[in-house]
């Protein structure tokens, strides 16, 4: 098999990791694969179900009925699909992302996502990004990135984006949901949000994404030789 590369992001949310892995991705003509949207899917199904997050027999119990999908559209989009439905903007809302974060902590959920994750990778060059890709899911990927910003600006962009798609939540509170799920992510018991070691950390704070781009593309050559 012909070999492939791995470029491993990892950060809080609201650090910009989706877009810039995205555009990453565009640039070096890989794959995108964003693993929260897989977790917010499986949190997206079990809602549906009225099974709470927390609810660790309802979550094993069902986790299985749940087939999770990602498909990319002709501009490379990925698109997440659950039970043959296209749930991606169903997926997209504050809600279902502290969810998301509660389901992803439980370890059957984590093991029946594991192998989709690592199946792409092993077929695939990819530029995959979460919470534990790093440290879990790739271990061995040939780039190692970890994106991070003050919670203020992470808040901030986080805001931007929703009032962009017309929603109306006040930034005061975007700002406690994001530190009450950088709280979950970084205390979970299986596989919290942590640097790698051998991570390269980027604060992306002080950054704009042309500036951060142009960083992240300069440490993929410098690793790979690409």
């Amino acid at each position: 098999m012909e070999k492939t590369y791995a470029v491993a992001i990892d950060g809080p949310a609201g650090a910009g990791k989706s877009t810039l892995a995205r555009l990453l991705a565009q640039e070096l003509g890989w794959y995108y694969v964003d693993t929260g949207a897989i977790y917010r899917t499986v949190a997206y199904f079990l809602d549906l179900l009225g099974i709470s997050p927390k609810d660790a027999d309802g979550v094993a119990r069902y986790i299985d009925e749940v087939n999770v999908e990602i498909r990319y559209d002709d501009q490379g989009a990925q698109h997440m699909w659950m039970n043959g439905m296209d749930v991606t903007e169903e997926i997209r809302t504050p809600d279902i992302s502290q969810k998301a974060s509660l389901v992803s902590a439980h370890p059957a959920v984590r093991q029946a996502l594991l192998e989709l994750q690592r199946d792409l990778a092993k077929r695939h060059n990819v530029v995959m990004d979460g919470r534990d890709i790093g440290t879990v899911v790739l271990p061995q990927a040939a780039v190692k990135l970890f994106l991070t910003a003050s919670p203020e600006v992470r808040a901030q962009r986080r805001y931007a984006e929703l009032q962009a798609k017309g929603k109306k939540d006040a930034y005061e509170q975007v700002l406690e949901d994001l530190r009450r799920r950088d709280r979950q992510d970084t205390t979970r018991s299986v596989a919290p949000l942590r640097q790698a070691p051998d991570a390269v950390l980027l604060d992306t704070t002080e950054l704009d994404i042309p500036q951060t781009l142009a960083a992240m593309r300069a440490i993929v050559r410098e690793k790979t030789g690409l």
